[in-house]
């Protein structure tokens, strides 16, 4: 069975064990690519001994200081949760997106984030995802050790990796996804050009507009293509107005 290329990112891990722990998960999931961003402690003896058996993902593992950074080349976007977000984010069960992230990784690199122990993903930082990865627990005690949800999701996309996954293939388009930085350049150029013909928004806030707009992106999943029509729409606009004597904001 070939690897999927999936990142398994850890954002601002505090516990040296946890990273030598879900090293392990990876390694016993047939997972090799580790990111780790802003670790608080690595490398460390205890992630070293919590990693037995995969040490080799462990030393393999690459350590940035942003999540774009982390997210540099993929295509799809997973990010886990296990709070109630707002409705702008789409969320799912991880067996239903498993297969998904599968099939999207045989494209392009996938990433999974998880976020640090204590308090997860910001919302900022959830910005990214193309969905969002609940895993079922207890009402009364759903909050997972970060190891045990990498192995939980590690688990998940092993089990999608066959035949069902090859079948998902069938169904996407030839090209691939815009990648993060293609979406943060695209979302840069969209609150440019807002600016520039004063479109502001009209909530009481005043405060979520941008934040609204990438969630709808992010939902279309939009190509590498479709991002550059959008930006040649963007460009366009920018253009017409210059032609018409009205300068940048």
């Amino acid at each position: 069975m070939d690897s999927p290329d999936i990142r398994i990112v850890l954002v601002a891990p505090s516990h040296p064990g946890n990273i030598g722990g879900a090293a392990r998960a990876m390694k016993n999931m047939a997972l090799s690519s580790l990111v780790l961003v802003r670790p608080k402690q690595f490398p460390h003896p205890e992630a070293t001994a919590r990693a037995s058996g995969a040490a080799d993902v462990l030393s393999g593992a690459r350590v940035v200081e942003s999540l774009p950074e982390a997210l540099a080349g993929c295509g799809f976007i997973a990010a886990t949760t296990s709070r109630e977000r707002d409705q702008y984010f789409r969320v799912a069960d991880l067996r239903a997106a498993a297969p998904r992230i599968i099939a999207e990784s045989r494209r392009s690199p996938a990433a999974v984030v998880f976020g640090a122990e204590r308090s997860g993903l910001t919302n900022e930082e959830l910005e990214a995802a193309h969905v969002l990865l609940r895993i079922p627990a207890s009402e009364a005690y759903p909050s997972l050790n970060l190891a045990m949800a990498v192995q939980l999701v590690a688990y998940e996309l092993y089990r999608a990796s066959g035949a069902a996954a090859a079948a998902a293939t069938c169904d996407l388009v030839s090209a691939p996804l815009a990648t993060a930085q293609e979406l943060q350049q695209l979302y840069a150029h969209f609150a440019e050009v807002l600016d520039e013909i004063d479109f502001k928004d009209r909530t009481e806030s005043g405060t979520h507009l941008m934040s609204r707009i990438r969630r709808l992106l992010q939902r279309a999943e939009l190509d590498h293509n479709e991002a550059n029509i959008l930006r040649g729409i963007l460009t366009a606009v920018q253009n017409r107005r210059r032609r018409a004597g009205v300068p940048p904001r």
